[in-house]
């Protein structure tokens, strides 16, 4: 389910299949969190000098450039611009 909210919309789905939620060390899996930004590149780098784990370098998606970076709980979050 998409939730059209503003300023940032977002969406809930179910646990991928096969997914054990209580069993799984890292928080979030199965959940999506996804950020639009105007320059993903420079968010990116940005990021990474401040020591953030990137989860995923930037590349070139169905969304625009996009990269996914490890938030402060663990969660993974993709930014992107479209």
């Amino acid at each position: 389910m998409v939730f059209a909210t503003e300023p940032v919309p977002f969406a809930v789905r179910e646990p991928l299949p096969g997914v054990d939620l209580d069993a799984v060390e890292r928080p979030g899996l199965g959940v999506a969190l996804w950020f639009r930004t105007t320059d993903a590149q420079a968010l990116h780098d940005r990021l990474h000098a401040a020591g953030t784990p990137i989860v995923k370098a930037p590349s070139d998606g169905p969304f625009g450039r996009m990269f996914t970076f490890a938030g402060p709980g663990g969660y993974a979050i993709t930014a992107h611009e479209d």
